[in-house]
């Protein structure tokens, strides 16, 4: 029977030339997007503490550091993964339900500048890594999400240790010891949302795809499956694992090009709302002030991720419809990072409004949609209604990206990195690192 440790195996080591060019252009997306988040959030404490942590272990640096320096590259890893996850604002597979980018991107980087390959090795090792996370996660069936584990870190150290497994010329038998290291080693818990705890568990994703890799060259053992094997990952972290669903998409097909980015600074569970709020405010020309109540409808498994009530500080925010949909009719942009501030969330005036939003699960409602409808003063009603699957064309999806990436970090650095990025086949990973070294 074929196992889904096998379906890893095999897309670890598959042809670059048999690479879906769509998918493969989405990843460049993906890497570019998650460098832009990182740099943009370079002077986050979260960012600044990490590159504290990594310079005091004093290894010798052959890895990039966003914000400057070079370090090892699993303490690399961790400390870019992080950084790209502090402003939450980096891509969403919700298939699985994971933030594949930041989770295993950093790994593909800081192994392709270790080992000198070429910026092109780095987005296939990134994409295949990307799709082995999200088919580990399919697997793992969303209970192991519900229950409370951040598939971020969990399913993507899975894809972080494939990517850079790849990069490491690891063969067959030493891609399955890797994997079965990363099964002692894949955490994450959704309990530190709302906290710096969040993006780091981007970080140890990372960090641990690179160090499993690592110890698979360096000769390490481990189970022979320690992903869906007996006493494996699946058998101690899921209580209905779904197999079926890893295995479903044709061979040669890419769960990847579902990838969706946000456009929001803010947990993308809450984004089709905001979007919903903003076709009726662009409609009506609405304002919070004409607002005597909003209904809101979503998935019943965004309740316990950001229906926070009263949120305490400027990341609690990011996950709290009540005060976000406040932002939104009182036209401050939840694009901006900046919106989300600790004063944002003492705001007497979004405390307020927050008891006239009414949450509630419904299971007709997928996690991508968003239904309901405000209630003006007037009685007036207008439909609540958004569903982030709707296709984006490419070239549509490119120029929003670059647009946020100039907000973020300016013109110059975000066409840099750009180019970077599209030509990659002219560029090495070494390249691209020099890019994220510099301060913002």
């Amino acid at each position: 029977m074929r196992t889904t440790l096998d379906l890893i195996c095999d897309l670890a080591a598959m042809p670059a030339p048999a690479l879906p060019a769509a998918a493969r252009r989405l990843a460049g997306f993906s890497l570019f997007d998650q460098m832009v988040c990182g740099i943009a959030a370079d002077a986050e404490p979260v960012a600044r503490a990490l590159r504290s942590y990594v310079a005091a272990e004093g290894s010798r640096g052959q890895a990039s550091l966003i914000g400057g320096g070079l370090a090892a590259p699993r303490a690399a890893a961790l400390a870019n993964g992080t950084a790209s996850h502090a402003l939450d604002y980096d891509d969403t597979h919700f298939a699985h339900i994971g933030h594949l980018a930041v989770g295993i991107g950093p790994a593909a980087l800081a192994v392709g500048e270790e080992t000198g390959q070429g910026a092109d090795a780095v987005i296939d090792a990134f994409l295949l890594g990307a799709e082995a996370a999200i088919r580990a996660g399919l697997h793992l069936g969303a209970a192991h999400y519900d229950r409370g584990f951040h598939q971020t870190a969990t399913a993507g150290a899975f894809g972080a240790t494939v990517a850079a497994g790849r990069l490491y010329g690891l063969s067959r038998e030493a891609m399955i010891r890797a994997i079965g290291l990363c099964s002692s080693r894949a955490s994450g818990l959704k309990n530190q949302f709302g906290t710096m705890g969040k993006p780091l568990n981007a970080g140890l994703s990372a960090a641990n795809g690179v160090e499993c890799a690592g110890l698979a060259l360096a000769g390490l053992t481990s189970a022979d499956n320690g992903f869906d094997g007996p006493l494996g990952f699946v058998a101690t972290h899921a209580d209905q694992p779904d197999p079926a669903r890893a295995h479903a998409p044709a061979p040669g097909q890419f769960l990847f090009t579902d990838i969706r980015y946000k456009l929001h600074a803010c947990c993308h569970g809450t984004h089709a709302m905001i979007e919903a709020l903003r076709l009726q405010i662009a409609e009506h020309s609405l304002t919070r002030d004409q607002v005597a109540k909003v209904a809101l409808r979503t998935s019943p498994r965004w309740l316990n991720v950001c229906d926070i009530r009263e949120p305490r500080t400027g990341l609690e925010v990011k996950f709290s419809y009540v005060w976000l949909a406040g932002m939104v009719l009182g036209g401050i942009p939840t694009g901006s990072d900046q919106s989300f501030s600790d004063s944002c969330a003492g705001d007497p005036a979004l405390a307020a409004f927050a008891r006239q939003v009414e949450v509630t699960g419904d299971p007709g409602v997928g996690e991508m949609q968003a239904a309901g409808e405000i209630v003006l003063k007037t009685g007036e009603r207008l439909a609540l209604s958004w569903d982030l699957a709707a296709p984006v064309p490419d070239d549509s999806l490119a120029a929003s990206l670059r647009a946020k990436a100039i907000a973020l970090i300016g013109a110059q650095r975000a066409d840099a990195l750009w180019q970077a990025i599209e030509g990659a086949s002219l560029r090495s990973a070494r390249d691209l690192g020099a890019l994220i070294r510099a301060p913002a």
